[in-house]
């Protein structure tokens, strides 16, 4: 079972903080232990162990003396997110509720709440993160704007997804494991733990899930991707554009009102793409909104000198005041761009029966949530 907040083992009279050692670097795990008047390459081992073969629990540690991981466990945890909810999709996609202790947390401290999507596939699995609980950018047609933004998550917390994710499937992962950060949130309004958590995941001697499959999603926020283009490590970008024109876009994505479609497209040309990269526009078709032929083909337009490609989303059902476009809409506009020049594929959503799928994220009750794990499953209440 997963190691959280430690009971503290302290005498009475003293105050017990655990360090938390999930979201650590490895430079950071080795100051650590510096600091406890441990050599610094055990921070190393931990870092292995912590990333590399998902142990979650200290004195399972094998590779640290038994005398250090006594010593751990009464002043190091891992603090992993609880599984409040699991919720199987008929085509095997699972969408995990999370529960987050405040960063002041404390007995009885009142928990945030996130989502994870776990879609196994034929030969690999794709695991959908987020990076904030709640939103705060309010794109009309998600479900995740309903709720608002609630805080921020940590480096731990981003990480902690996927190791859970990871951990729970351990028996039927497939070679190649995909990483993308399209859950609750804007990744690029939490830059810093997000690049750190990144840097862990991509990490060859950590997480090592390469920078060809992981993909970070953004509304659009200029400054994130113009700092996001000066990262050594870092992943595929992906921008949701969702409309054709500013007057357009203004209606469902009020961020546009800040960064301009001719803004966000300049930044889009400026960043240094590798040789084996192009840039992803997300566009989620609103029926009778987005989706007509004069649409297709002013995107085609917009992104005509980029390298690009463009994934068409239908909109998934949920409690907004939007419809889902019919299919031959859908392909007419594929066909459009494709003629255009622009590379074009129509991605349908998994997972929407158990309301999984891109943007559905709202903590909302489905069908019958699934029991037992190898992680605890704790009471919404508690």
């Amino acid at each position: 079972m997963a190691a959280c907040y430690h009971d503290c083992k302290m005498p009475a009279n003293d105050t017990c903080h655990p360090v938390n050692l999930l979201g650590q670097s490895a430079e950071e795990l080795r100051a650590f232990m510096q600091s406890l008047g441990e050599p610094a390459y055990r921070g190393g081992q931990i870092y292995r162990a912590l990333y590399a073969e998902r142990r979650f629990d200290v004195t399972k540690m094998s590779n640290l003396p038994v005398a250090l991981r006594e010593r751990l466990a009464h002043e190091a945890s891992i603090a992993l997110p609880q599984i409040v909810r699991r919720y199987r999709s008929g085509d095997g996609t699972v969408r995990y509720v999370l529960a987050l202790p405040t960063p002041d947390s404390g007995s009885g401290a009142k928990l945030a709440t996130i989502e994870a999507v776990f879609m196994p596939e034929e030969n690999r699995q794709t695991i959908c993160i987020s990076t904030q609980a709640g939103c705060a950018v309010d794109c009309h047609f998600c479900l995740t704007a309903t709720l608002g933004l609630i805080r921020n998550l940590s480096a731990g917390e981003i990480v902690g997804q996927v190791l859970i994710a990871l951990e729970e499937n351990r028996a039927s992962l497939k070679p190649q494991t995909n990483v993308v950060l399209m859950g609750q949130g804007e990744p690029l309004l939490n830059y810093e733990p997000v690049i750190a958590a990144l840097r862990i995941l991509l990490d060859p001697n950590g997480m090592a899930i390469t920078p060809k499959h992981t993909t970070l999603s953004t509304s659009g926020i200029v400054p994130g991707i113009e700092r996001l283009a000066c990262e050594k490590v870092r992943p595929k970008l992906a921008i949701s554009l969702n409309a054709s024109s500013n007057e357009q876009r203004d209606k469902i994505m009020p961020i546009n009102r800040k960064y301009p479609i001719e803004d966000l497209l300049a930044a889009c040309a400026r960043y240094p793409l590798r040789p084996w990269e192009h840039l992803t526009f997300e566009y989620v078709l609103l029926g009778g909104f987005n989706d007509a032929p004069e649409d297709a083909r002013r995107v085609a337009k917009l992104l005509g000198n980029l390298r690009a490609k463009v994934n068409l989303i239908p909109w998934n059902p949920g409690e907004l005041p939007y419809k889902q476009p019919d299919d031959a809409r859908i392909e007419e506009f594929r066909h459009i761009l494709d003629e255009k020049g622009v590379r074009a594929f129509v991605r349908y959503s998994r997972g929407q029966d158990v309301m999984a799928a891109c943007g559905q994220l709202a903590l909302l009750e489905s069908a019958a949530p699934l029991a037992a794990s190898p992680f605890e499953q704790i009471s919404p209440a508690q």
